[in-house]
């Protein structure tokens, strides 16, 4: 084949590199090694410490709630055979875990949320009270009018003697 002639006439077939020119890398190299990442934080954390449920399947895990056998997970469970007479195995089987919080055992990885005690948007009503009664009849700190609830027919003298006018 000879170096300056072109077995394959127009079109070309193209790829990426010929297609969009070549490209950089995207991403830029890591500056720290896979073995030396994983033995800072915050991945040696993570793969140190166990979930639940991989604490659970531990050799050494031992639950002195966890029910022993069946009958012990049937006596455990929440069915009142009093109040609830003839109920179906899915409903008699339910347990203490499942139906309340008070149980005392730890169930997820997660912290439990108090909710407020009331809500931020409509926060309660809080009443002022004053640290003295005042007389509803004392005109002493009230609004100067010729219209007055502590005068005679709605009329009062001003502080120099004289009337308001209208």
């Amino acid at each position: 084949m000879p170096p300056g002639r072109n077995p394959f006439p127009f079109p070309r077939l193209q790829n990426d590199e010929n297609f969009v020119g070549t490209r950089s890398t995207q991403k830029s190299p890591f500056k720290v090694n896979t073995q030396t990442a994983q033995d800072q934080e915050p991945w040696n954390r993570l793969n140190r410490k166990p979930t639940l449920a991989s604490a659970r399947r531990e050799v050494y895990h031992f639950d002195p709630k966890a029910p022993d056998d069946s009958l012990d997970f049937v006596i455990k469970s929440q069915y009142d055979h009093h109040n609830q007479f003839l109920h179906g195995n899915n409903q008699t089987l339910v347990q203490t875990e499942t139906v309340t919080d008070e149980h005392g055992r730890i169930m997820k990885n997660r912290v439990k949320e108090v909710p407020p005690p009331f809500d931020p948007m409509y926060p309660p009503l809080q009443v002022a009270e004053p640290s003295k009664k005042n007389s509803p009849y004392s005109i002493e700190g009230a609004i100067q009018s010729h219209h007055s609830a502590a005068t005679n027919r709605g009329y009062s003298r001003r502080h120099d003697g004289g009337f308001y006018s209208t």
